[in-house]
């Protein structure tokens, strides 16, 4: 079984700023925990939480986490893959144990605990709109998901599309994914908010303070995908899938 991609987490100078943002976006319910730290549930019903955090060194972030049990081996199985530690293993008392590290491509990823089950009770349901994608943009798409697959026991169907991989986590829960490479260049590892109207959602970003990064495209027959920065400059998806 390979391990989930469980929460999220975008971050920033003015962390005050990123809450209305991501609020207003996407309707999502925000809880602050400490001065500096955000709880987001994305009342979507589905997919997962995250939260919105201030950046201690004026640089923004974007990161997914995976679920992993013993937090220092896979960091050292990371390293020694190519990435490199940015966090090592901390430990919030009653709150959190995680780590970071920046991947081959120098996109950042986090690893959490797994978090005991009464104190983790999901995206509640509401009018919010669901995380449940994750991507991986590297420079090489084969390296990327040879990383990821190796790292984490991934399984990757790579017919779907030229330089990129739907991923199957194999865990049954958490978010799903893709592996690949942009043919424009692009590197980012970031997730995707379910929405119903891609261009509608970028176009509300952009009133809010946030930029186009692309889209609306069409992924296949019945999916369309786009991409936006933040008023930080991290770079969260959005898509919107049909149904058929």
């Amino acid at each position: 079984m390979g391990n989930p991609v469980t929460w999220f987490e975008v971050g920033g100078p003015d962390d005050q700023s990123l809450r209305e943002f991501y609020g207003e976006l996407f309707g999502w319910a925000l809880q602050p925990v400490t001065e500096s730290y955000t709880m987001i549930d994305t009342r979507g019903g589905s997919g997962v939480n995250g939260g919105i955090g201030l950046s201690g060194t004026g640089e923004p972030w974007v990161a997914f986490y995976v679920e992993v049990d013993d937090l220092q081996s896979v960091l050292d199985k990371a390293e020694s893959l190519g990435a490199k530690t940015v966090v090592p293993v901390t430990e919030i008392p009653g709150m959190v144990t995680f780590a970071m590290f920046d991947d081959p491509d120098g996109l950042l990823i986090g690893l959490l605990k797994p978090p005991d089950e009464a104190s983790d009770p999901g995206s509640t349901p509401g009018e919010g709109a669901a995380v449940d994608w994750f991507e991986v943009l590297g420079s090489d798409a084969g390296r990327t998901q040879s990383f990821y697959r190796e790292l984490f026991g991934w399984r990757a169907d790579e017919s779907s599309a030229t330089n990129y991989a739907l991923i199957d986590t194999g865990a049954g829960r958490g978010a799903s994914g893709g592996l690949g490479a942009s043919n424009q260049g692009m590197t980012w590892a970031t997730v995707y908010a379910s929405v119903d109207n891609v261009e509608k959602y970028l176009a509300k970003a952009e009133e809010l303070g946030g930029r186009r990064v692309y889209g609306p495209i069409d992924v296949d027959d019945h999916t369309q995908s786009g991409a936006l920065r933040d008023r930080s400059g991290n770079v969260f998806g959005v898509y919107h899938r049909a149904p058929h």
